[in-house]
């Protein structure tokens, strides 16, 4: 039988090196910490974080950093134009000017008579716009989309569309001019011009 005082001995210089390991890995940590580019946070920050790709990197994470390293700002078709003009703004350049033809906004659509319910298309999907179970129909929250179409191709049956999103006043991308300047009217002198009772200015 082990004499209680030398296991005793052995938990203490077990818990003395595990001590001493974690006090190393915790210097290591600090010391070799790399400091992450502000910027990259900012403009990621602003980025959906749909992590759809349609920008040509596989996250939003990776092309803020590709746009802090001077690639194009107008990539992320899911942020749009809004966003576009608040990385602008963040980096302190002109927003660019839209030339040829733009990328049609589009959502997934499933033919449920279609659909088999195998769950791949819900598997694929970066942002969970697609709610469903094994062998029941599935459905697309057209709200969720952004039209990355990475549920089309694990489709076994073909039985997901992209359709074109209806334009109405809450998604139209609407035109203007990024430096224009809407002055303030200051209206109290105005307003003190009016003689009280008789309805006319001086």
């Amino acid at each position: 039988m082990f004499d209680h005082a030398i296991v005793i001995y052995i938990l203490i210089a077990i818990a003395l090196v595990a001590l001493i390991f974690g006090a190393v890995l915790g210097y290591s940590s600090i010391k070799l910490k790399v400091e992450a580019d502000p910027i990259v946070e900012q403009i990621d920050a602003l980025l959906p974080q749909s992590q759809c790709g349609q920008c040509g990197y596989p996250g939003c994470k990776p092309y803020a950093e590709a746009v802090a390293n001077g690639d194009e700002i107008t990539k992320c078709i899911p942020g749009g134009q809004a966003m576009v003009v608040k990385i602008a703004e963040l980096l302190g350049v002109d927003v660019p000017e839209t030339s040829g033809e733009q990328p049609v906004p589009k959502v997934a659509y499933i033919h449920e008579e279609l659909c088999i319910g195998c769950t791949k298309c819900i598997a694929a999907c970066p942002v969970d716009a697609i709610i469903g179970t094994n062998k029941a129909m599935h459905t697309v929250i057209a709200d969720f989309c952004t039209g990355c179409e990475l549920c089309v191709a694990p489709c076994p049956t073909d039985c997901i569309e992209m359709i074109k999103i209806k334009q109405t006043t809450q998604n139209w991308n609407w035109k203007f001019d990024a430096n224009l300047v809407i002055p303030i009217v200051n209206t109290t002198d105005a307003e003190k011009k009016i003689v009280v009772g008789g309805g006319n200015a001086n």
